[in-house]
């Protein structure tokens, strides 16, 4: 009895043990979720147009409205980076913020919008982005720009012509200040307004003549009396 004993509890050869020890890691791996990406890393996938990690580190319990110490969040990183398919997986999400605003004040939409991004403005107005809005605005940005194919698609969902700037200057004065004639054009068809002045007391045709961009100026006074004629 007291060999069988001792026999009993004698410990495992080494070689069990380790191989005990190894399925016990391993069966502690598989049960264990993948570990979640990193701020850096949502971030970098942002900026790169890696759509697919994303939507993986979403389903993972990421939040898709992460954001960075400067308020940007992926969406709007993905919009001033050019980068579509982020764009458009991060627009699928439950809860995403289209409207979100970083500490300068600017959304994703105002962003593509200032930098031209035509495919990115398209996705965030299709998912409902807001455009009308006080202050800076998408349409404000593109006009100052010279983005005419952003500025023709926030007009036709109905951005507002005159909407002002901080200052008081509209999407027009930006325009004909900067010496961007085929917005001007686009803005004058959609029906801006000629006679508004800002803060500077500028008016779009006297800041344009300032600017010494006469062509553009003479083009809004033509307007002018135009639409004086069609009045009487």
């Amino acid at each position: 009895m007291k060999t069988a004993a001792l026999v009993s509890c004698h410990p495992a050869p080494r070689s069990l043990r380790v191989k005990a020890i190894g399925a016990l890691i391993v069966g502690l791996h598989l049960s264990m979720p993948a570990l979640a990406a990193s701020q850096d890393d949502l971030f970098n996938a942002a900026k790169l147009g890696d759509a697919k990690e994303i939507a993986q580190e979403v389903a993972r319990g990421a939040d898709p409205n992460l954001a960075d110490a400067a308020g940007n969040t992926l969406l709007i990183t993905a919009a001033r980076e050019e980068q579509p398919k982020v764009v458009a997986e991060l627009i699928k999400q439950r809860g995403i913020k289209l409207d979100a605003r970083n500490a300068a004040g600017d959304s994703a939409l105002m962003l593509a919008s200032l930098r031209g991004y035509t495919e990115v403005v398209e996705l965030l107005l299709k998912a409902g982005a807001q455009f009308n809005h006080d202050g800076w605005n998408p349409l404000l940005y593109a006009a100052f720009e010279g983005r005419v194919s952003i500025v023709e698609m926030l007009l036709a969902r109905g951005a507002n012509p005159d909407a002002l700037a901080p200052n008081r200057s509209t999407p027009l004065m930006f325009a004909a200040r900067n010496g961007h004639e085929d917005v001007v054009v686009r803005l004058l068809k959609a029906g801006a307004n000629v006679d508004l002045k800002n803060d500077q007391n500028e008016t779009a045709d006297s800041w344009a003549a300032k600017y010494r961009n006469t062509d553009i100026a003479e083009l809004i006074q033509a307007e002018r009396k135009a639409r004086a004629g069609r009045a009487k």
